[in-house]
């Protein structure tokens, strides 16, 4: 599903919304989760799942195709780790 089929779909589903209204929502939402991560927090959406950022320390690495040694940067990277209900939900569980 991509940013524009969940407004869509979002918007099918609250018809008293316009459009653009559902557009700000869904934006703000996306803001804000990427906000929180860039300040170091982590997010958690009971029932969903959380996101929160790892780090990897720089390293040396290789270059695939000449083999050559490259130092690869410190680098920070977003995690999301699923919720309990969503996992029992993907893997045919109900309560």
């Amino acid at each position: 599903m991509t940013k524009s089929e969940l407004i869509l779909k979002i918007g099918q589903m609250n018809p008293h919304l316009y459009h653009r209204d559902v557009e700000r929502i869904v934006g703000a939402i996306f803001e804000e989760i990427t906000t929180a991560l860039a300040r170091g927090d982590r997010v958690e959406l009971r029932g969903f799942g959380a996101f929160s950022i790892k780090q990897r320390e720089a390293r040396v690495g290789r270059n695939p195709r000449t083999g050559d040694t490259v130092s690869v940067a410190r680098k920070v990277i977003p995690f999301f780790k699923t919720g309990k209900q969503l996992r029992e939900r993907l893997n045919g569980k109900t309560e």
